[in-house]
């Protein structure tokens, strides 16, 4: 069986028959032509009821928490912000992905489908071109509230799925997605992934003069978003493609270097122009 989503299948929402099965078929894509990737054979169901009382409560305390930091300090992107109150997430509870999906389709056509861990890049890659967003359904420990090395239905649907409700941040993930699935350049695929890394999970927008987060590596993390905002150490730099596309990365540290967007607008624009120079896999 192959380590992808192996650590997550202790927890009881993904314990089960299918979950095994969307690991097993995660792992054979790999070896697949992408675009023949079945998206429906690496969903799983979000039986809520099987969420524990501790996972509720887990999401509760960082939600809470960082929206006294994103909205209440001022710390958030205002799209963020608009995208959150769009698709109605609150810290009541783990949010039911359909719940979400009904309010976030009906503004951008992009949808949230469980799985039960990491997935091979050119199975994500197929996800994000069809407008869906593979999303972790399992909830970290009370333990490892601080840090999670894995993704967890934090870090995806509180993290990330408030973007998916703006047209111009969609607009640009589904044209990375595409970009991504459809060149095997090794070249451009690891510029790619440095897009992604420097936009989509640890990047910053300048709104009304102010900086603010938007990256869902900032978003769901105390200690990194408020180090990406205060810290003298990051070195803060304005958005240039090129640039990002240059730039390497390490994950096991704060980010020493971010880059600031003007407007979601930019980016989406941006993304548009690279994706017409990027060739094709034959």
């Amino acid at each position: 069986m192959s380590d992808i989503g192996k650590s997550a299948l202790a927890s009881p929402v993904i314990d089960n028959a299918e979950a095994q099965a969307a690991l097993l078929y995660a792992a054979e894509t790999e070896a697949i032509n992408p675009h023949q990737i079945s998206i429906d054979r690496l969903a799983v169901r979000q039986q809520h009821e099987l969420y524990t009382a501790e996972n509720h409560e887990v999401w509760h305390a960082i939600v809470q928490k960082r929206m006294a930091h994103l909205e209440g300090e001022g710390a958030g992107s205002r799209v963020f912000l608009e995208g959150a109150r769009a698709v109605a997430l609150t810290a009541d509870e783990v949010p039911c992905l359909a719940d979400v999906n009904e309010r976030l389709q009906s503004v951008t056509g992009w949808t949230s489908f469980g799985v039960p861990g990491y997935l091979p890049a050119k199975a994500f890659f197929a996800c994000l071109a069809q407008r869906q967003f593979p999303t972790t359904i399992t909830v970290r420990p009370k333990s490892s509230m601080n840090y999670l090395p894995e993704p967890d239905i934090i870090h995806d649907v509180f993290g990330h799925v408030p973007l998916h409700a703006d047209p111009s941040f969609s607009d640009f993930l589904q044209t990375w997605g595409q970009a991504a699935l459809n060149t095997d350049d090794p070249i451009h695929t690891e510029r790619l992934s440095r897009l992604f890394w420097f936009t989509v999970e640890f990047g910053l927008i300048r709104e009304e003069g102010r900086l603010k987060l938007y990256g869902s590596g900032l978003i769901s993390s105390e200690g990194e978003g408020r180090y990406a905002l205060e810290s003298s150490d990051v070195d803060r730099r304005p958005f240039d493609l090129e640039m990002v596309c240059n730039t390497s990365f390490e994950i096991d540290r704060y980010q020493p270097i971010l880059y600031v967007l003007d407007s979601f607008e930019q980016l989406r624009d941006a993304m548009h122009e690279y994706a017409d120079q990027i060739p094709a896999a034959r």
